[in-house]
């Protein structure tokens, strides 16, 4: 039985609705409630100031007895040669990656789904043993990876790879030495899929040159269409490195703008990213970054585990950023209940900023399901 065929059952069973009405017109969208503090921008004055944003619940999931926890970051751990390394215990402002890891090492997760440059600056083999072992190699057995641009890198760091285009020492370091596949995915590749409790996952690689592309009718976006309709989760959640959408740097990557179109298509309710070091929240949406509280997609930027945060690294005017945080590293832990999930950013210890709230799954769009 596909997912699709099992989209009205579980929508009408487990997926708490609310009548929003404006006027005289009315929309059901999935419930959803959310507490945050955070330090924001202003809009209109581009300053920072301590608020709190709180949305009255609306008929929220609560988190299913037994429903696996993952933790979620990128952008982690730093070169042995950085010099705020301090033999794995950074500073106070950098390489926090040993204190982002004692999150999940005593938090009773249940998988790490990692957002790529897991290991700066290039991913070397000697680099990882001898920085991300030590803190996040602590959760090895429970990682699942997605790669970033610096694990592809052959130059700038410790003991960088010599051929270019094929990450070898991340592949070597999660799946074994030379084997071609394992927990981060065919070396070839760097995307895979998984099942977790009542949740499909897909973890998926942005660096669309060694993936063969990530346009329409590449390899992967092929793939991914493929995995998405084989799949028979109501609930799905997909993560990568770079984000489609960002309120900093380059505003996210169009690149990846035909894979969000399929997972949109497909149904899929939760993306996970990093590469901007910060913690960014964001409203659902459409492909063409339009508020979709019917279908669209919810993307969370969590690029705070460990190497560094960038102050001030802001540009206002994106369309459905909702929290935006960027002094503060840590994990975004999500419950996966069936038919909801529950989002919680904690900080390491010490640090005051969190981010929590609930949503229901939905449909595909176009599902006659959901109509």
């Amino acid at each position: 039985m596909t997912r699709r065929m099992r989209a009205w059952r579980l929508t009408a069973v487990l997926v708490p609705f609310a009548i929003v009405a404006a006027g005289c017109a009315a929309e059901v969208e999935p419930s959803t409630t959310t507490s945050s503090t955070t330090r924001v921008t202003s809009l209109s004055t581009t300053t920072t100031a301590e608020v709190q944003t709180l949305v009255p619940e609306l008929d929220a999931a609560t988190s299913a007895p037994g429903a696996p926890r993952v933790a979620v970051t990128g952008d982690i751990a730093c070169d042995p040669a950085h010099a705020s390394f301090n033999g794995g215990l950074g500073t106070g402002t950098v390489c926090r990656q040993l204190y982002t890891s004692d999150i999940v090492v005593n938090g009773g997760f249940d998988a790490a789904l990692l957002l790529g440059d897991t290991q700066y600056e290039c991913g070397g083999a000697a680099a990882f043993q001898q920085s991300y072992d030590i803190s996040w190699g602590r959760v090895k057995s429970i990682t699942r990876p997605s790669p970033g641009h610096h694990e592809y890198l052959t130059s700038g760091g410790t003991d960088c790879p010599t051929t270019s285009g094929t990450a070898d020492p991340y592949f070597d370091y999660f799946n074994g030495v030379g084997n071609f596949t394992g927990p981060a995915g065919d070396r070839d590749k760097g995307y895979y899929s998984f099942d977790l409790g009542a949740w499909h996952i897909i973890a998926l690689n942005s660096v669309c040159g060694p993936a063969g592309g990530c346009e329409s009718g590449s390899p992967q976006e092929v793939w991914l269409a493929n995995d998405l309709a084989a799949s028979t989760k109501f609930c799905s959640v997909a993560y990568m490195h770079s984000p489609r959408w960002s309120t900093a740097q380059e505003l996210g990557n169009p690149d990846l703008a035909d894979l969000y179109q399929t997972l949109y298509d497909g149904g899929v309710d939760v993306i996970l990213a990093a590469h901007v070091h910060s913690y960014q929240r964001f409203a659902p949406q459409n492909p063409q970054a339009d508020l979709d509280n019917a279908f669209g997609i919810r993307q969370f930027i969590v690029g705070t585990g460990g190497k560094n945060v960038r102050l001030g690294d802001f540009i206002p005017g994106v369309p459905n950023w909702e929290v935006w945080e960027d002094d503060t590293f840590g994990v975004l832990s999500l419950t996966l209940n069936p038919g909801s999930y529950d989002w919680e950013f904690i900080p390491e210890a010490g640090q005051t900023f969190t981010d929590t709230g609930s949503q229901a799954c939905h449909a595909p769009p176009g599902d006659e399901a959901s109509s």
